[in-house]
């Protein structure tokens, strides 16, 4: 199963704030055995998301994305959620009646008469209104609930809320899914050698191990290696012959090496 992230926000292509999302959806995934295929950093533009979003839901992947939900003028993902569905929006029956609990919660909280028809308990009404058949992802901090459209999950941009709404959702909707991009890796360090010449190497033991990946991590200024590649193989069992084979054909190059990793 491949997974995207959408990371939706002119904050974070501005500098202005700095994205923990894709680190940490990362480390999520990897907590149960599950890895991201791609991530897409987009803008709070319309016709972008839009166009992000309609890939997303015709690719067939499980997606998230991060941002856009609130109700303010800059927030955009349900409306281009709905465009790129070709649906109507509406507001959600159950998300109405969580978004109510929180301002009757917030106005005991302050000691004040709950209003429903102040203008800005109206307003807040909006977080509710998502695509038609959308279904909800509760949200621990605060009730307002993200939404979910087949396998896209949309999930406001705080961490705080974002993470946890996340955990649920893979783990009450995907958990016979865990484990299913779990691999294990086995490298060394290669010092004095350069990428050209042992790409015929990794060619080979990729063509003699279906299933295998090789990769090559080079490095510049390591603080412990200094000038070096990370050489090695990876798959979802233990690539522990297509190692073999490869080492064996970095020693017959000649190539100085280091320290074995196995992860």
């Amino acid at each position: 199963m491949n997974i995207g992230l959408i990371i939706v926000g002119d904050e974070i292509l501005s500098g202005k704030r700095t994205d923990k999302h894709l680190p940490k959806v990362i480390e999520l995934l990897a907590a149960r055995g599950l890895a991201l295929a791609w991530a897409r950093y987009v803008g709070d533009d319309r016709a972008r998301i839009t166009a992000a979003l309609r890939d997303a839901f015709g690719g067939g992947d499980l997606v998230f994305s991060t941002g856009g939900i609130g109700a303010t003028p800059d927030d955009h993902t349900r409306q281009c959620a709905a465009a790129a569905l070709g649906v109507g929006l509406e507001l959600h029956p159950e998300a109405r009646a969580l978004i109510e609990q929180r301002m009757r919660d917030l106005a005991a909280e302050q000691g004040t008469r709950y209003d429903p028809t102040q203008p800005d308990n109206v307003h807040r009404l909006n977080m509710g209104v998502f695509p038609v058949g959308a279904t909800l992802i509760p949200n621990p901090y605060n009730r307002i609930p993200g939404f979910s459209v087949a396998n896209v999950h949309f999930v406001p941009g705080f961490p705080v809320m974002a993470w946890p709404m996340i955990e649920w959702v893979l783990d009450q909707r995907y958990a016979h899914a865990h484990g299913a991009s779990k691999s294990i890796e086995r490298s060394v360090i290669v010092y004095g050698s350069m990428e050209a010449a042992l790409t015929p190497l990794m060619e080979a033991v990729e063509a003699q191990f279906p299933g295998v990946k090789v990769f090559s991590l080079p490095s510049v200024d390591h603080p412990v290696h200094g000038r070096h590649i990370e050489l090695g193989v990876k798959s979802a069992t233990d690539p522990v012959e297509a190692y073999a084979a490869l080492r064996a054909g970095l020693e017959r190059h000649g190539a100085r090496l280091g320290t074995e990793l196995v992860r």
